[in-house]
């Protein structure tokens, strides 16, 4: 008898085990022959199967969408039912499988109050939608239309009577056209978003304080500042909101007691302020501590190009003035980083006309000695 812990025994009990192969492997060529049958076979009975199952779902009456009551939604406030079913119209009569649920999800986006939705299907013959609506985040005014807007500057329409019902306290944006690419209205609003945040970020809710925004440039918010007899017109610019609206508020009560007929208060400049009149009282420079800086004349009387868009009035000449000397103490460049001023004299005067009924005559823009 064989040893069977012997190493040799062990070895020849392996060599006959490999040459039989594994054991779902026939021997013979009937055998492979057989195998090869049997899985052709199966196949084929799965493959019949899952096409006369497929056949009955297509053509059973019990999958097929009856009616408008057939289609189920969710997350409607603003958007009705009304305004979803037009999409499904095509599908009534139809069998639930035949329903292009991507197609049918991006005419619902469409829908200017629909921001997101889902399609499901819900078997037997029932289609489930789910919308999520936006948000709006400002009004918007167009002439002597009142609308609403997101934060992508997509317009929302809305009755009078729901907004009313709704309660909303947004400040009023103008400089949104619904002719403009909705890009050029999400990079205004985009704008309006960094201002309202700055404003409330220290928790006290500075941005009801404001009335109106116009974003129109979108280097220059300005904004419409409530004050006792008459709005006053601040240009914000694009950055270092809370900073600017702090300034103005630390001094207003200060430059409409010097000035009594201040209209504009342009806050874009670092350490001094241009302060605009109503009427021909043209415009004075205060430093960064209310205090008003001695009038010069103009270094170029304002002769920028109008931004497109704007009409602008021919700008009136500037009175004469004695040149100023030139020194380095008294440079005529802005102090600091002083952003780009876009707005020129004529397209400012165009507005603060149709607005505030003035007329800027002159502007003062020395720098603080």
């Amino acid at each position: 008898m064989p040893d069977p812990d012997d190493d040799e025994f062990m070895h020849a009990g392996r060599r006959t085990e490999e040459a039989r192969g594994p054991w779902w492997r026939p021997r013979t060529k009937w055998g492979r022959i057989f195998l090869g049958v049997g899985a052709l076979t199966v196949v084929g009975v799965l493959l019949t199967a899952g096409y006369i199952f497929k056949t009955y779902l297509e053509r059973d009456s019990r999958f097929r969408i009856a009616a408008g009551s057939n289609i189920q939604a969710s997350g409607l406030t603003e958007v009705t039912r009304a305004d979803i079913l037009p999409v499904f119209g095509e599908d009534i009569g139809r069998n639930i499988f035949f329903v292009p649920l991507s197609q049918r999800r991006k005419q619902l986006e469409k829908i200017p109050w629909v921001q997101s939705a889902t399609v499901m299907r819900l078997l037997p013959d029932q289609l489930r939608i789910s919308v999520v609506e936006r948000t709006p985040v400002a009004f918007v005014r167009h002439g002597q239309q009142i609308g609403l807007v997101d934060a992508n500057g997509v317009l929302l329409a809305m009755a009078a009577a729901s907004m009313t019902k709704h309660h909303y306290s947004f400040p009023v944006v103008t400089g949104i056209d619904p002719g403009d690419p909705l890009p050029s209205r999400k990079a205004r609003m985009a704008v309006y978003g960094r201002l309202i945040g700055d404003l409330d970020s220290t928790g006290q809710h500075l941005s009801e304080q404001i009335s109106e925004i116009d974003l129109t440039d979108p280097e220059d918010a300005r904004v419409l500042m409530p004050e006792p007899g008459a709005d006053i017109l601040a240009h914000f610019g694009d950055d270092q909101f809370l900073a600017r609206y702090q300034r103005y508020k630390a001094h207003i009560a200060e430059w409409r007691q010097q000035y009594p007929k201040l209209a504009s208060v342009d806050l874009r400049y670092e350490q001094q302020v241009v302060l605009e009149m109503a009427g021909a009282g043209g415009a004075r420079t205060t430093s960064d501590d209310g205090k008003a800086l001695p009038d010069q004349a103009p270094p170029d009387a304002g002769l920028a190009k109008p931004p497109a868009g704007v009409k602008a009035d021919p700008p009136a000449k500037a009175p004469p003035h004695k040149p100023a000397t030139k020194s380095k103490a008294g440079s005529k460049k802005r102090a600091g980083a002083s952003p780009k001023r876009t707005t020129p004299i004529a397209a400012t005067r165009q507005v603060a006309t149709l607005q505030h009924d003035f007329v800027i005559t002159d502007r003062i823009t020395d720098q603080r000695p």
